[in-house]
């Protein structure tokens, strides 16, 4: 399935054809969850640890159902401005976020659920929600778009796990930011597919150990950056390393 979508991607970027490109509006509705420390943003379902550190900060969105596609979109970049909504919207004001979290569905209940499927619905920091309208609003209406990741500095690989099962968190990532496919290349192997663990999480059982690593990011726009001897030889494991970007 990997392959299938990898194909397409790049299938597209050959055409001219882009995924999820800027430009379109679409409509949604946008709460806000935490407190104005972001707290509670940290962590979550993309893979992603401490986001100031990872230099997403709190500009930072959690996705419904329909739009966080069983993390494949962690990683994008939104941008939301309120509307329709005179009480509560601040006029003319506009957000850039990041996907790092999901905002699961709670079939228990017959209303507020808004992060229920098919609805499109953006849980935002707090921070980032009183720059569209009053906290006490509690949810608005939102139009939003798909844009271009602005990102300082280099992709970065941070590598975990254990000689036979190596995971690594792919972040700071630029242009649409969702990657799709992730190969690893070891001084002495060919390059070697990584399969999705969950968000921006990679894994690969092979063995690694002991030779300089690089690695190639492809994301959905077909797009692919390869990041040569990113990792020497005598690398550890919970250790970062940056590559090229977008």
């Amino acid at each position: 399935l990997t392959s299938y979508v990898v194909a397409i991607a790049l299938a597209c970027a050959a055409l001219g054809l882009k995924i999820n490109d800027v430009g379109s509006w679409d409509n949604a509705h946008a709460t806000f969850y935490g407190d104005m420390s972001g707290s509670e943003t940290m962590q979550g379902a993309c893979g992603y640890g401490d986001l100031f550190q990872e230099g997403y900060g709190l500009a930072t969105t959690a996705l419904s159902t329909a739009l966080f596609n069983d993390g494949k979109t962690c990683g994008a970049c939104y941008e939301i401005k309120c509307v329709n909504d005179t009480q509560w919207c601040y006029d003319g004001v506009t957000i850039q976020v990041t996907a790092t979290n999901f905002c699961p569905p709670n079939y228990t209940k017959t209303h507020d659920i808004w992060c229920n499927p098919p609805q499109k619905h953006f849980d935002l920091s707090m921070p980032m929600f009183v720059k569209l309208a009053q906290a006490k609003a509690g949810i608005i209406p939102v139009a939003y778009r798909r844009i271009k990741c602005q990102r300082t500095g280099g992709i970065k690989f941070e590598i975990n796990g254990n000689p036979n099962w190596i995971v690594v968190l792919v972040y700071n990532v630029g242009g649409v930011g969702d990657v799709v496919d992730v190969k690893v290349k070891g001084s002495s192997t060919g390059w070697i597919r990584m399969s999705r663990n969950w968000g921006q999480k990679w894994v690969t059982n092979s063995q690694l150990v002991g030779q300089g690593l690089s690695f190639q990011v492809t994301t959905s726009d077909g797009k692919m950056v390869e990041s040569d001897n990113v990792a020497p030889a005598n690398w550890q494991f919970n250790q970062t390393f940056e590559g090229k970007n977008f």
